[in-house]
């Protein structure tokens, strides 16, 4: 049997009230039941990351990059903002630079009539160029549509979206982990 793959959903927003973190505990509960991954956060809030790129970061942002290094996949949940993504998310993607080589990467967006999905198609160039897979799949949420209870007001749908997701960043995550083994061996071996 194969060991869990190690996912870390990264919550990209770091404005006051933003709405991330009741996605994302949505999103924990779906996979509470898997015994194929291991979901773990990685909020941008608590990275400390510079304004502007160093290669000195704080302990907090060197934290961060280790997570990040230590995952066989990631999730990054995104809201939309003026048509992109957030440059805190940006940042923290070229700060992490090398971790994303070689793993598949899946999307969760909302904000507005395009439930963010504007903003995962700017990020998936973004993906390529650092050799990331990104996952055709996403879960989008428009206009915000949970209960004051912090579920989806759709809540079948969304979890079947979210399933569809998971599976498909399950299969290139654990196929992507094999396929970079020989790599770790020729690089240790030199």
């Amino acid at each position: 049997m194969t060991s869990p793959l190690r996912i870390a959903l990264i919550i990209a927003s770091t404005r006051e009230g933003r709405f991330g973190p009741t996605v994302a505990r949505w999103f924990e509960t779906v996979t509470a039941g898997r015994t194929d991954i291991e979901l773990t956060l990685a909020d941008l809030t608590d990275a400390d990351l510079p304004a502007h790129w160093t290669p000195d970061l704080t302990p907090q942002g060197r934290a961060f990059v280790e997570h990040l290094a230590a995952c066989d996949a990631y999730i990054v949940l995104t809201p939309e903002y003026n048509h992109s993504f957030p440059a805190s998310l940006k940042q923290a993607i070229d700060i992490a630079g090398p971790v994303w080589k070689r793993k598949p990467v899946g999307f969760i967006s909302y904000g507005g009539l395009s439930g963010g999905l504007r903003a995962v198609e700017q990020l998936r160039p973004v993906f390529a160029e650092l050799h990331a897979a990104t996952i055709r799949e996403t879960v989008s949420f428009h206009q915000f549509p949970f209960d004051r209870a912090g579920q989806p007001h759709d809540h079948t749908n969304a979890t079947q979206a979210a399933t569809t997701l998971l599976d498909d960043l399950a299969w290139w995550g654990h196929a992507l982990r094999t396929a970079r083994r020989p790599d770790r061996a020729r690089t240790e071996a030199a």
